[in-house]
């Protein structure tokens, strides 16, 4: 229960601290926003984040929860700090990081959907948000290429 009670109080702070990250984002200063995100994954993951990026979205539930004995939490966590990433890759203009980031924070909060014994609307509307901007980045993606040929 200890444990639990831990995961869930650093997914109650990651709230905040994704809060002022996502101001920062609001007003351009992306690099102190990755640097936050950066710090976060070290201080929350123990890992930092290239490990993580490094990972193929097929092989990241199983390589996190077999190899590295992670819980659901840590995976909420890992899939808050992807979508953060995501924002700040779109902010950047940075498409197919966006899209990375995007697929990959879907893919672990779905896996926590289907785990998880209670319904969490706000992981459902963040679920939506997600789907709708990996839809809207191949939309534009597909337009950007016609204009091209």
């Amino acid at each position: 229960m200890y444990q639990k009670d831990y995961i869930l109080r650093m997914i109650e702070m990651l709230g905040d601290l994704l809060a002022a990250i996502f101001g920062l984002v609001r007003k351009g200063e992306y690099v102190q926003a990755s640097g936050k995100i950066e710090r976060i994954y070290y201080d929350m993951l123990k890992e930092d984040a290239s490990f993580f990026r490094s990972i193929p979205k097929e092989d990241l539930t199983r390589k996190l929860l077999e190899d590295h004995n992670y819980t659901n939490g840590h995976l909420e966590i890992l899939a808050e700090l992807f979508n953060a990433e995501a924002e700040l890759q779109l902010a950047r203009g940075n498409t197919p990081g966006c899209l990375e980031y995007s697929e990959k924070s879907l893919l672990l909060f779905e896996f926590i959907d289907l785990r998880q014994k209670t319904l969490s609307m706000d992981r459902i509307d963040k679920m939506r948000r997600i789907r709708e901007r990996i839809d809207n980045l191949h939309l534009s993606g597909e337009s950007g290429t016609a204009g091209q040929k």
